[in-house]
């Protein structure tokens, strides 16, 4: 069982920030696709991923620090037992734990529900049988469909398809866990790690939970304003453009950016954008018999 500090090179006190940062740069370095026919590094990255997974958890940490659970988040063994025999200095054997004539028989009965006893071993047991190792995939999803939280169809280890509900608050570097969907084991099977990609589009950008875009506008429809076709993540939308409206304009389409962590949906921030045509001779003479003024006024030229 791995140190989840030490697998991601942190010391014990590290912040929360710390942590997602070691986390990130190793899952770069170890990524599956930068290393197809290495399967250490695999193997490395799955480790990564598992200890970030317990570490990002406050409450596994706690239990972790507190040495309740292992590195692979299973029961720690009660009181540090790592065996049965007779210790060097522990004056103990078999069936029996004595010391100084106090028997403690009763103690891990109670502990155990007396169950060691039943079955004529030591009154430790066996322990819980481990889970199966978790399975670190990757899932690269469009930008539309994380920003509107579009359900993705993910192909498991064994060839089985499943799909998946995108959180609030989505972003690059989000993780997913479905349980037991990772390795078998006699503890039951461990669960799948999906860590969330996101690409990038042609023309939208993200700005937090918000989605800006730059729409080019003719210069009749600057001028005179009226209604124009808008693409958004849903799909095309009208939005009115005021008349007299400069290149650089910001308008507002409310709930049409991404799901933030609270549920609520940003806004498109459209960017008005002129388009004037190159060499078209009505423009040209409309602009030479119309009085240019000066619109640098405010900057003093």
């Amino acid at each position: 069982m791995a140190d989840p500090y030490s697998t991601l090179g942190i010391a014990r006190g590290a912040s929360e920030s710390d942590i997602k940062k070691a986390y990130r740069k190793l899952a770069k370095e170890l990524h599956p696709d930068k290393h197809p026919n290495d399967p250490a590094a695999s193997d490395r990255f799955s480790k990564v991923t598992s200890a970030y997974d317990l570490l990002s958890d406050a409450d596994k940490r706690a239990r972790f620090d507190r040495g309740e659970i292992d590195g692979d988040g299973n029961p720690a063994a009660p009181f540090g037992f790592a065996g049965g025999g007779r210790g060097q200095g522990g004056g103990f054997a078999g069936g029996g734990f004595q010391n100084g004539g106090a028997d403690f028989g009763d103690i891990f009965e109670g502990l155990f529900s007396g169950r060691a006893g039943a079955r004529g071993g030591s009154p430790f047991g066996r322990g819980a049988p481990a889970k199966g190792a978790n399975i670190a995939y990757r899932l690269a999803v469009g930008f539309e469909d994380a920003a509107a939280l579009r359900p993705q169809r993910i192909t498991l280890g064994d060839g089985k398809t499943i799909d998946v509900k995108l959180p609030n608050g989505v972003e690059a570097g989000t993780q997913m866990r479905l349980s037991g969907k990772g390795e078998p084991g006699a503890g039951g099977a461990g669960d799948a790690i999906v860590t969330i990609e996101i690409g990038s589009h042609p023309f939208y950008r993200r700005e937090g939970d918000a989605v800006r875009l730059d729409l080019p506008v003719a210069l009749a429809e600057a001028i005179l304003g009226g209604p124009v076709k808008v693409p958004t993540v849903d799909g095309p939308v009208m939005l009115n453009v005021p008349p007299g409206s400069s290149s650089g304009k910001v308008l507002r389409l409310r709930g049409k950016g991404f799901t933030g962590k609270s549920g609520v949906r940003g806004d498109q921030l459209v960017t008005l954008m002129i388009d004037v045509p190159e060499n078209d001779a009505t423009l040209k003479e409309w602009a030479s018999a119309a009085t240019p003024g000066n619109p640098r006024a405010k900057l003093g030229v």
